[in-house]
């Protein structure tokens, strides 16, 4: 295929650009790269036509002229805050095709309240959860709770600045294992007047599933499990497996119609919390941007850019080969700080239900080498030069850290 439009990709500072770079490339689209640095890992990729250094000021303001100049196809955005500043825009800018989420299912899937009662209604469980307010009797309401808990901030888009203002840590999570806890929790964010939102303690692991969605149907699925995580106790997918679409098939189509519902159109991860000895799936959250495991997804052939790009731009309608399912990936630097911090500074992990299993954690990590199913976020045969660049980058963060432990 010779001649398509090229492509525009906002952010393309970590693994997920990285893999819309190279899933666009393959498939012939020329692609042009805006990030915050020229030091990002994707700008090495060798798919890259070239990379800009992100203006200063509004979209809006830049933008346009720059995908008229490109005469661009599409614009893909990575990043909550860019997609939410896209989605006041018009859909076509400069002649391409905006393919990011629109508003008002955009709003929907960042605020978790919403998206939480949503589900409940095509019988999706979900967690016990409370959002506190300053009117509430936060002790009586702790009291009545069933322990432990977890904070999640209902969207950590408004809240992240607020806490910065106030000198204040953004947690993705934090746990409380009782009332006494919470309180002191609670207590903490006082000063900005707003509180992450609790919900009760979901055993199992995480189970992501990701749809194309296009006039109200899935066009393209897939699934992944998630092995591990940075920090151990929950947040970045650093080491995940694909699952097969004949599993967990009745809650895929579940989390389609709840897609379906709120007329969401492109790609998205309905993430949950599954437990295989109970069954149950509880729904934490609806991932309306790429995911962190799109290198996964990419490897097994559900690459869900390229099915945003022929669709939208090329206008076209087949259904994609279904992906592989018996291979997994691992994001080395992240992987290697948990298993250091699983190994060294187990005090630092904060679910205190997390098991720690050093030993087999290591051998885990060292025979992962030598498994043929093995595949990684960022380095490739094919496309070796975002590697180089994150070792390099590595390397300089140690220089670094060692510079400062030898001045105290």
């Amino acid at each position: 295929m010779t001649g398509l439009a090229p492509a525009i990709v906002l952010g393309v500072d970590t693994p997920i650009g990285l893999s819309i770079v190279r899933q666009l490339g393959q498939h012939g689209v020329p692609v042009h790269l805006v990030g915050k640095s020229a030091r990002s890992i994707s700008a090495r990729s060798r798919w890259v036509r070239s990379f800009t250094v992100r203006p200063p000021g509004p979209l809006a303001d830049w933008l346009p002229a720059f995908a008229l100049n490109l005469a661009a196809g599409a614009i893909f955005a990575i990043s909550e805050t860019t997609l939410i500043e896209l989605a006041d825009l018009a859909p076509i800018l400069g002649g391409a095709h905006v393919l990011t989420p629109r508003q008002p299912a955009l709003g929907i899937v960042l605020d978790k309240i919403e998206t939480l009662a949503r589900a409940r209604a095509f019988g999706i469980e979900t967690p016990e959860s409370w959002q506190p307010d300053v009117t509430e009797d936060f002790a009586g309401k702790a009291a009545t709770l069933r322990y432990p808990v977890v904070a999640k901030w209902r969207d950590p888009n408004v809240s992240k600045p607020l806490l910065n203002d106030a000198g204040l840590e953004f947690h993705k999570a934090e746990y409380a294992a009782d009332a006494v806890a919470l309180l002191a929790l609670l207590d903490r964010y006082r000063t900005i007047g707003l509180w992450p939102m609790i919900q009760s303690y979901c055993p199992g692991h995480g189970l992501g599933q990701m749809l194309y969605m296009e006039n109200g149907r899935a066009t393209l699925r897939f699934q992944h499990r998630r092995i591990h995580e940075w920090p151990p106790e929950g947040g970045v997918s650093t080491f995940c497996t694909a699952e097969p679409l004949d599993l967990h098939a009745a809650q895929m189509a579940k989390s389609e119609a709840l897609l379906a519902s709120i007329d969401w159109d492109g790609p998205a991860m309905v993430e949950y919390r599954y437990d295989p000895q109970t069954g149950r799936y509880v729904l934490m959250e609806i991932n309306g941007r790429f995911w962190g495991s799109m290198p996964l997804a990419h490897v097994c052939g559900a690459d869900f850019a390229w099915e945003a790009y022929r669709r939208r731009v090329l206008g076209e309608g087949s259904e994609m080969p279904l992906p592989g399912s018996n291979i997994r990936a691992r994001y080395m630097l992240p992987e290697t700080r948990r298993l250091l911090r699983v190994l060294f500074d187990r005090d630092a992990i904060v679910d205190p239900y997390f098991k720690v299993r050093p030993l087999r954690d290591l051998t885990a990590y060292l025979l992962g080498f030598f498994d043929p199913r093995m595949r990684y976020f960022v380095f490739s045969l094919a496309d070796p030069g975002p590697f180089f660049r994150d070792m390099q980058s590595g390397l300089i963060k140690i220089a670094s850290l060692g510079k400062r432990l030898l001045k105290r």
